[in-house]
């Protein structure tokens, strides 16, 4: 009896010990930031078998009311992987996105949705969250901008309170689209174009609610920027970003964070960080960047200064401000956790 006391105590004590140790490895991984806004990163969180469960690029990541984490990747085996906090993968679904891009969630009076764009099949759908397809919104030939559906290869869409849709064509003409809920086109502005109020690349697209009247923020990435428009399409501000090819902008409580694809500018592969700006649109942190600096109120040109990431392309904000980014082509990663600390 004491014999079979000791080994199970001795059992508790080792399973004890190395579940310690796993805390402890994961509390001692390296920190990254500035200025208040650090995290601890995980590389291996939400790592899966690729051989079941396979990405390819992960384009981005939303968490709905239920605190689950949900991925969209172009990988047609299963486009969309559901995660709980701790990585663990709670359900999968999805085969028919090949350009599976950008995910928006929306709560339509209690009930969620998602919006995800197709960069291949030139769509944009809406989808319950468990992937029976809704909505189905094609190239706006009706604009007379576009001629054919390859000119419509949209990357983002985000959902006003009322349900109109704002669908950004950040690989294609450079448009933004606004819909009302049930798919009538209102308006259309931007374009491709070389003013202050076109686009070069569109690719995100968010409504900001942090001042008294919401207005749309738009990715303007090869130009190093984000652009606010009303939410009738009249140009507003530039947030210059110098340095920092952003991806789609994510709003949480008063922070605004973004994935920057490449920095100095997109000729230079592998440059990736990520990015985050307070209230007044100020950057206040960099994640794998460089720290930033202002002189005289101008922000200096960032850069990526440690190689933890090749290609962010999106940040998911949890209910704990934790951070998950997910990676475009970057050898099929899948994303890793930022606890804050």
């Amino acid at each position: 009896m004491e014999r079979r006391k000791f080994i199970q105590q001795s059992t508790v004590f080792t399973a004890s010990f190395f579940i310690a140790k796993d805390l402890m490895a994961k509390n001692d991984g390296p920190v990254y930031g500035h200025n208040g806004m650090k995290y601890r990163m995980d590389n291996t969180w939400g790592k899966l078998d690729p051989q079941n469960h396979p990405v390819n690029d992960c384009h981005e990541m939303v968490q709905d009311s239920n605190g689950r984490l949900i991925l969209l990747t172009n990988e047609t085996k299963n486009n969309i992987l559901i995660y709980d906090t701790a990585g663990k993968l709670l359900d999968f679904w999805g085969h028919d996105f090949p350009g599976g891009h950008g995910l928006t969630l929306v709560n339509e009076n209690g009930t969620e949705f998602l919006f995800i764009t197709d960069t291949v099949k030139h769509q944009v759908y809406k989808t319950t969250m468990d992937g029976r397809i809704l909505m189905t919104i094609n190239v706006p030939l009706e604009t007379g901008v576009y001629k054919k559906a390859e000119e419509f290869v949209p990357t983002e869409t985000i959902i006003d309170t009322n349900g109109d849709i704002f669908i950004a064509d950040g690989y294609g003409a450079q448009y933004i689209t606004h819909y009302d809920s049930n798919g009538k086109l209102l308006n259309h502005f931007g374009g491709r174009g070389d003013g202050d109020d076109h686009f070069d690349n569109a690719h995100g697209i968010v409504i900001d609610r942090r001042q008294k009247k919401p207005s749309l923020l738009i990715t303007d990435r090869t130009r190093n920027c984000f652009k606010r428009f009303s939410l009738d399409g009249k140009l507003q501000e530039i947030i210059k970003l110098p340095g920092a090819c952003v991806c789609r902008p994510v709003i949480k409580d008063q922070h605004l964070y973004a994935a920057v694809l490449r920095s100095i500018d997109m000729n230079h592969p592998a440059s990736g960080f990520t990015t985050i700006l307070d209230k007044h649109n100020k950057v206040v942190s960099n994640i794998g960047g460089t720290e930033p600096v202002y002189q005289a109120g101008v922000l200096q040109p960032m850069n990526q200064a440690e190689k933890i990431f090749v290609h962010p392309h999106d940040v998911c904000v949890d209910r704990d401000d934790n951070l998950y980014v997910t990676q475009w082509a970057s050898g099929k990663v899948y994303p890793y956790k930022f606890t804050r600390v």
